[in-house]
């Protein structure tokens, strides 16, 4: 009986000196990645590049377009002087011509989408990798997104580092290299049918 309660005295006073653990501090913040996106350099340098290369794909094709509308004019025109036939057959080769615009109107849009989208995803992953680095560095335990899918359903003002990132992104994107790369715009160009 004796063995028995020195036993229990003894592991009562082996768990009693054990600690509970403690509650460790998380360090969080937020970045909104729309503002962040708004105001980041490199995406506005990729933003811009597409418009002027989306300008020069397109200035040859607006040339067709205008050549286009000519010939629909002269169409309408002359419609009646040479007779249902020749209506007919011109209305037929105006009509594929209009297809054919439409076609590489299309064409150029979705390479420019296509080009453009994968600058942005591979932007966005930068971005990303950017923030994960930032949160080791200094120590964060979360940093959470919000924007077009709001991550943060609340967060105080003092935890939004938005503006820091946006501040630190911008001074990494103008330290970087920059590429000598000249586009031959023109090359990529679609050629248009004529």
């Amino acid at each position: 009986m004796k063995k028995a309660i020195v036993i229990l005295a003894l592991t009562a006073t082996i768990f009693s000196c054990q600690k509970a653990p403690e509650a460790k501090e998380y360090k969080t913040a937020y970045v909104d990645t729309m503002e962040l996106l708004k105001n980041y350099d490199e995406a506005k340098d990729i933003e811009t590049k597409y418009k002027e290369k989306a300008k020069i794909m397109g200035t040859d094709l607006q040339t067709e377009i205008a050549k286009f509308q000519q010939e629909a004019q002269n169409f309408e025109a002359n419609a009646q002087k040479n007779g249902q036939a020749w209506a007919q057959k011109k209305g037929a080769e105006l009509q594929q011509k209009e297809q054919q615009l439409t076609y590489a109107q299309q064409a150029i849009q979705r390479q420019l989408e296509e080009e453009s989208g994968k600058e942005m995803d591979s932007l966005k992953s930068n971005l990303k990798k950017f923030i994960k680095e930032y949160g080791k560095k200094n120590g964060y335990t979360y940093i959470y997104g919000t924007g077009e899918v709001a991550t943060v359903l609340y967060a105080e003002d003092k935890l939004d580092i938005t503006k820091e990132m946006i501040k630190l992104i911008n001074e990494n994107y103008k330290n970087k290299p920059k590429t000598t790369e000249k586009e031959a715009v023109k090359a990529d160009s679609i050629e248009v049918t004529k």
